[in-house]
């Protein structure tokens, strides 16, 4: 089981990545272009990864926004599918 805490740390990691490649996370599921269980997924392959303080930094560095998420992103192919319109 995940801890609490690195859900929530993940979570918010998601989030703020979305944020970053111009994403509302809020909008997408409202749309019926997210569904719950995808962005659970999300949150969930974000906690593998080992490179969330790089990620903090990465993030920002990119104050203004980016293209896409840094090539370690465990979560590039989600993001990407929301850019291009595809439901998740």
């Amino acid at each position: 089981m995940t801890n609490p805490n690195t859900l929530k740390r993940h979570a918010a990691l998601v989030d703020r990545m979305s944020q970053k490649l111009g994403i509302d996370l809020e909008e997408e599921m409202m749309r019926g272009q997210m569904q719950v269980d995808a962005l659970g997924d999300a949150v969930l392959r974000c906690t593998g990864c080992v490179n969330a303080d790089e990620c903090d930094h990465w993030m920002d560095v990119h104050d203004d926004g980016a293209e896409q998420p840094p090539e370690y992103c465990r979560n590039a192919e989600v993001f990407a599918a929301l850019k291009a319109g595809r439901p998740l």
